[in-house]
């Protein structure tokens, strides 16, 4: 008998020193984020434009032409953590940045600002861009360094102009944390964080920022009641040959995902900035960018790597304002063949402004929350004013 006892005081000794549910106020949701479904324990997008075929590679998009490759198949448990560690500023060295210090939602995940304010109060050079549909992008940064979203979260999380932390830190931070050990147990059945987990969590969260669900999107598939006048003739300089807007920023998701060079102007006093130059060495992609998504652009100023324009009226009056005509003397860029003079009019570039107010779309914006697993307080949850 007494054999039989003592194997049974372990096992019960054991669990009663495993945490349980009841341990901790926090869990995650077991529902996908609103526009994904479930399927085989995963979160898959449903979409409209799932049932057209994808002509991405080439083209000005077709109403009812497919979208690029997303990164889905997270489960719902991931997603709602990556939501938690995206506003926790624990990912900071300091305890006061977090992911949405720069990627605020009332502002379109972006922060309007010409530059990012950094860990010190330093401006950064660079403007930060929107995560809007960020899950189909293969390139990220202005400069198109990172392939993919777990490299690209690496850079601000251990950079010591932002967040300032060190992959040791932030492991020992989450691993002190009860309510972290508990929520990245129910997350990946695990015991022990790691940092692939940190990033994967993440990545399932910004990737199910997703939005495709705008007038332009209705009118897309079959709404046509839904756009003014005005605005499905701004549709159509968009996407002419004169304009070759849609060239670049290809629907649906209004990036061709490529490298363009086009000449645009620094702040005053700034020196050019080499962009994709400075990461492959290649001078014929000096003063190249990677092509940004127009979706959410409305909320997104001021605009461009720099945010040299402040309005969308002066971004669409660039355009035309002549082939080079802002490089700066001395400099010889190797513009993108569509950068011409399309002598568009004052009445055109308003209708184009127009008909980019028709991409806006935050509806499927995720609850923001109101305290982290942490215990410090969230940054940027903000309610939408828009």
């Amino acid at each position: 008998m007494r054999r039989r006892i003592l194997p049974l005081l372990v096992l019960l000794l054991g669990i009663a020193s495993m945490p349980t549910d009841a341990d901790t106020e926090w869990n995650l949701s077991e529902v996908c984020p609103a526009g994904f479904h479930l399927k085989d324990g995963a979160c898959y997008l449903q979409s409209f434009y799932s049932d057209y075929v994808s002509l991405q590679s080439s083209g000005v998009g077709g109403l009812k032409t497919g979208l690029p490759l997303l990164r889905e198949g997270f489960s719902a448990q991931q997603i709602d953590l990556g939501r938690l560690l995206f506003f926790d500023p624990i990912l900071s060295l300091d305890g006061d940045m977090a992911c949405s210090s720069c990627h605020q939602p009332a502002r379109g995940f972006a922060d309007g600002l010409a530059g990012s304010i950094g860990r010190h109060g330093e401006v950064m050079h660079r403007s930060a861009p929107t995560l809007w549909n960020v899950g189909f992008l293969r390139q990220l940064f202005w400069d198109a360094r990172a392939s993919s979203l777990e490299e690209q979260m690496q850079g601000p999380l251990f950079s010591q102009e932002e967040m300032a932390n060190t992959p040791t830190q932030l492991l020992a931070s989450l691993q002190q944390n009860d309510n972290y050990r508990h929520l990245f147990r129910l997350a990946f059945g695990e015991s022990e964080i790691d940092l692939q987990q940190v990033y994967t969590a993440l990545t399932a969260f910004e990737s199910s920022l997703v939005s495709l669900s705008s007038r332009y999107d209705l009118y897309a598939n079959g709404f046509h009641e839904v756009l003014t006048q005005p605005e499905i003739e701004g549709m159509n300089v968009f996407r002419s040959f004169v304009a070759r807007c849609a060239e670049c920023h290809t629907p649906p998701a209004f990036t061709n995902q490529q490298i363009a060079v086009i000449g645009t102007p620094e702040p005053d006093g700034v020196p050019l900035d080499a962009g994709v130059q400075a990461i492959t060495g290649d001078a014929s992609q000096r003063g190249g960018f990677r092509v940004p998504t127009l979706r959410n652009i409305e909320l997104t100023a001021p605009y461009m790597h720099s945010g040299r324009f402040k309005t969308l009226r002066e971004t669409v009056a660039f355009y035309t304002g002549g082939r080079g005509h802002a490089v700066p003397k001395g400099e010889h860029l190797s513009l993108h063949w569509h950068i011409w003079e399309p002598n568009l009019t004052d009445h055109e570039l308003d209708l184009l402004v127009a008909f980019l107010k028709t991409l806006t779309d935050q509806s499927f914006t995720p609850v923001l929350p109101t305290k982290v697993p942490s215990g410090l307080q969230p940054v940027a949850t903000q309610i939408l004013t828009h």
